[in-house]
């Protein structure tokens, strides 16, 4: 049963802004959930970015809170039934519920009966030559294999930037090319089938999530393998992407709900014979680290679940392990939130415990 739900409101600020074709981000809106069953916690996030899905923080925040205050005295199975039905306009929303509730259960997936490394990708961000070089050189040195470039911005700049890094880089790494829906059909059409597939892994994302037709006409043209991301929220968008010509399919934690059902999709995304990618780039702590949790069972090319290395300083405490461009999953650790951190982070928190009658709500 679940004993209490403790639900905070953060903005957490970010090191330096992290840029997409929809605009910089800089900071995390995320909703911390906290609760207990039978004693035992369960943490489940979500950081809610309009662009990644439909929710804005203004609305997840009340729809968040209306959750909170009807679960405690429920079983977890009850509590689960009650909160999956806002799947389909709330899957941010809903994650963070039902991966603290997993959490809390001891979801199998979350058992570290070994220290595990999950190779990370590194992302790079300058524009200049010297800066893209300095950003490639620290990042092999620092041992990553995969290079993530965030196109979106106009395609003939984004053209020369993208080979500008192919040359610089001399295939010493692969790469990834993100556009974040930034082009439209023809853009992406024209901009898919201009690129060099030298050291390219995949093109991910060209243009709009609900635009198939055009995602489909990019895959006929794209001289590189085609992902999609945004498109992707059920089970039935992953057939559909693998309908149209996808190679690589990416899942996000935050939009599939649960830990069961995010395993599931990954594997349904290789049985239709795509090869499936995971991780968010904005994601706190524990959605990383829950990611990588199920990466390690499921992925086979570089994670991106580093959103928790963009924060300006992680809120587990000790913070979770990255070395020689991989995180290193150990048997012992969890992420444990550091209650200060947390306060400088925290805009909002109610705390609801009981049933019925002896609910009590505490801001």
């Amino acid at each position: 049963m679940i004993d209490d739900i403790r639900l905070s409101r953060l903005a957490i600020p970010l090191a330096t802004p992290y840029k997409l074709a929809f605009g910089a981000v800089t900071h995390f809106d995320t909703i911390l959930v906290r609760l207990t069953i039978g004693g035992r916690e369960g943490q489940g996030e979500a950081t809610i970015l309009n662009g990644y899905t439909d929710e804005t923080i203004e609305q997840a925040w009340p729809r968040a809170k209306a959750l909170a205050r009807q679960l405690p005295g429920f079983s977890a199975a009850a509590a689960r039934e009650l909160v999956w039905r806002d799947l389909p306009d709330a899957p941010f929303t809903v994650t963070a519920f039902l991966s603290a509730i997993e959490m809390g259960e001891d979801h199998p997936i979350l058992s570290i009966q070994e220290s595990t490394r999950i190779p990370l990708l590194f992302g790079v961000n300058a524009t200049d030559p010297a800066g893209i070089e300095a950003e490639i050189e620290a990042a092999l040195s620092g041992g990553y294999g995969t290079l993530k470039i965030k196109v979106g911005f106009g395609m003939e700049a984004d053209l020369e930037r993208v080979r500008l890094i192919q040359r610089i880089n001399r295939s010493r790494a692969a790469l990834r090319i993100d556009a974040n829906q930034g082009y439209s059909r023809d853009e992406a059409c024209v901009f898919a089938s201009a690129l060099d597939p030298e050291s390219v892994e995949l093109l991910e994302q060209p243009c709009a999530a609900e635009d198939w037709d055009g995602l489909e006409a990019v895959a006929k043209v794209a001289a590189v393998p085609l992902m999609l991301d945004e498109s992707i929220y059920n089970e039935r968008d992953i057939e559909r992407a693998a309908k149209l010509g996808a190679s690589f399919g990416k899942l996000k934690l935050m939009k599939f709900g649960s830990l069961s059902r995010l395993e599931a999709g990954l594997q349904k995304i290789r049985a239709l014979g795509m090869e499936p990618v995971l991780g968010n780039g904005v994601a706190g702590d524990l959605g990383c680290w829950m990611e990588a949790c199920v990466a390690r069972r499921h992925i086979r090319n570089a994670g991106e679940m580093n959103g928790f290395l963009r924060q300006r300083r992680p809120l587990a405490n000790p913070p979770m392990r990255v070395n020689a461009g991989s995180i290193e999953l150990a048997p012992d650790w969890r992420p444990r939130l550091d209650p200060e951190r947390l306060r400088e982070v925290t805009a909002e928190t109610i705390l609801v415990s009981g049933k019925g009658n002896s609910m009590k709500v505490s801001a």
